[in-house]
């Protein structure tokens, strides 16, 4: 819990004098809150006295003053608390988010996507909540109770005992409570995370859903998840709430016995004993220590919600990459050259299997490959290697004859230019997307760019050009459009090696044709790793490699597996068949 504490404190940052100041000022208001009955008694006694009006007044305008004293610290606590709690809450957001940066694949892999927004959003608002309590109402709550007990010891004596005597009763009260809560909160924290999932992935294949006419279906799930979380929150709540019922019991029990032994001294000894002004200002701090205590059951419910948010931020913050920089880096990358040298890789340590087994390859800078394989044979696992997206398990992966894990990341990931089947455009105009490739590119290099991935075409037919909008996720655009603004987006990074992920799946082979004879004419120097399930996309490269299974099963040019590779003997005969029954 302590460094659970450390670990979330390390993100107030700018905002501790506000964090500070906001309890001085608590202290304030709370004093003269507690001072304003003692007041009020002698007042009291100084009436039954037959006072003169003038020290009525006097009274008067010291109570008023005191009041206002007491506002100023309550606005001012307000002021600073809000800005303290909305600052590290801010902070808190920046530090998860910028770690989440870092994190590699295997990182992510750890974390769900829609788990990572519930602790940015919902998470952070539980334990912003909380520290605004922590900061606020609980140090006023305590001090309230101290100073009330102490004040109602001076008026009463020992009848204020009887205030002590509920606070263990209550203590063990909230004991329970809080160990029959926490777990069920802990269980539906895990609830909203699948809740989010379903919405996130709804949203998402949107498109799917209606084409199949599966809205009603999806609205049910959706129903069933809402249920669970309402279900299982509702218990919880059910428990805490008992907080409430078992305070007031106690403490109206309370001040039903004072009252009534109160009344009794009163008129028992004439005053002497208790006079009516210190029973009336006992009676104040009788209800003050009751405002005080429900005051901290509210707290503790907070605590007790926000206690299981804070170790799922935690979690997310010392997370730590599996992915670091060496201790002196190499930042020039020498060539495209990619060897693979007895590589095994599997995803988890805890996997069963390896994903890629026996590696052994060698691609020459400059050279255009093709990797064929069937769903499953991990040809997307391999290439993510060279960028070190995962680091390898066995054996090791050398780009530019350096061992990838030798080089500062950043500098080898901008030589490494990957186009994925399933690309991301995102909002924003066509320029301000091809600038991720690079941000200094020019008007005529980005044309540049697309005039190679055969995009410069149809952005042209565009009224704005390449001022035209992009909505979220390219949906304005069809998946060979946006196939091909994602490769001139990473030739635009210049880089020495570049591997298109199965990215031109989306456009005809007409335009596939032309996009390789212009990486063939106008970056000769640069490595082309190209993987494909069309042989006609890989037939004319330098080598093409079979993959089956995560293990390489041949290595050779179109006419070398041709004669002597049955796997691609098989996708080359039923491929071409296909072409020949549509030609028909």
């Amino acid at each position: 819990m302590l460094s659970m504490l450390k670990k979330l404190m390390g993100s107030v940052r700018e905002y501790k004098k506000a964090s500070i100041l906001t309890p001085f000022l608590m202290v304030g208001e709370v004093v003269m809150e507690c001072l304003i009955p003692f007041v009020i008694a002698e007042l009291v006694n100084q009436i039954k006295a037959e006072c003169e009006f003038s020290v009525i007044l006097r009274y008067g305008l010291i109570l008023f003053i005191m009041a206002c004293v007491s506002l100023m610290f309550g606005a001012l606590a307000g002021i600073t608390g809000s800005k303290a709690s909305c600052g590290f809450a801010k902070n808190l957001r920046h530090d998860m988010y910028y770690r989440i940066q870092e994190y590699s694949f295997e990182n992510i892999d750890k974390f769900s996507a829609s788990s990572l927004v519930t602790r940015l959003t919902t998470d952070v608002a539980n334990v912003q909540m909380a520290y605004m309590m922590l900061i606020r109402i609980a140090i006023r709550s305590p001090l309230m109770f101290v100073f009330a007990i102490v004040m109602s010891f001076i008026m009463g004596g020992k009848l204020a005992l009887m205030f002590v005597v509920v606070v263990p009763i209550l203590g063990f009260g909230l004991f329970m409570v809080a160990k029959k809560a926490m777990p069920m909160f802990r269980r539906v924290f895990r609830k909203y995370d699948n809740l989010n999932s379903s919405i996130q992935e709804n949203v998402k294949g949107m498109r799917v859903v209606k084409s199949y006419v599966r809205e009603e279906y999806e609205k049910e799930k959706f129903g069933r998840a809402a249920d669970d979380v309402c279900r299982d929150f509702t218990k919880a709540e059910r428990i805490v709430a008992l907080n409430s019922p078992l305070m007031q019991f106690c403490l109206y029990i309370d001040m039903i016995v004072v009252l009534s032994f109160g009344s009794y001294l009163i008129i028992t000894t004439s005053g002497l004993a208790l006079d009516v002004g210190q029973f009336s200002a006992m009676i104040t701090y009788g209800f003050m220590i009751l405002s005080s205590l429900m005051m901290l059951s509210m707290i503790f419910v907070m605590l007790t919600m926000a206690s299981e948010s804070a170790g799922r931020i935690v979690e997310v913050l010392e997370e730590s990459s599996t992915l670091t920089n060496p201790a002196q880096p190499v930042y020039d990358v020498k060539d495209g050259s990619v060897v693979f040298e007895n590589v095994n890789f599997k995803y988890s340590k805890k996997a069963e299997r390896f994903a890629l087994s026996d590696i052994n390859l060698r691609i020459n800078s400059g050279e255009t490959v093709g990797i064929l394989g069937g769903t499953g044979s991990s040809k997307t696992s391999l290439i993510q290697l060279i960028s070190r997206l995962y680091d390898v398990t066995e054996g090791r992966v050398l780009v530019g004859d350096t061992d990838v894990r030798e080089y500062d990341l950043e500098s080898l990931r901008n030589q490494v230019a990957v186009v994925l089947q399933k690309n991301v455009l995102f909002s924003g105009t066509i320029k301000e997307n091809l600038r991720w490739g690079n941000a200094e590119a020019t008007d005529e290099e980005l044309k540049e760019a697309c005039r190679l991935a055969q995009a410069d075409e149809f952005i042209s037919s565009f009224p704005d050009g390449y001022d035209t909008y992009i909505e979220q996720g390219g949906a304005n655009v069809s998946g060979g459009q946006k196939q091909r603004l994602c490769i001139a987006r990473a030739l635009l990074k210049k880089p020495k090696i570049l591997i298109l992920d199965d990215s031109t799946s989306a456009v005809d082979t007409r335009t596939d044709a032309l996009i390789r004879k212009a990486f063939r004419e106008f970056i000769p120097e640069t490595t082309k790793i190209i993987i494909a399930q069309r042989v006609s996309s890989v037939q004319d490269a330098d080598k093409i490699i079979i993959m089956d299974k995560g293990r390489v099963m041949a290595v050779g040019t179109h006419e070398e597996l041709l004669a002597s590779n049955e796997i691609y003997q098989e996708v080359y005969t039923s491929q071409n068949k296909g072409g020949d029954d549509d030609a028909e």
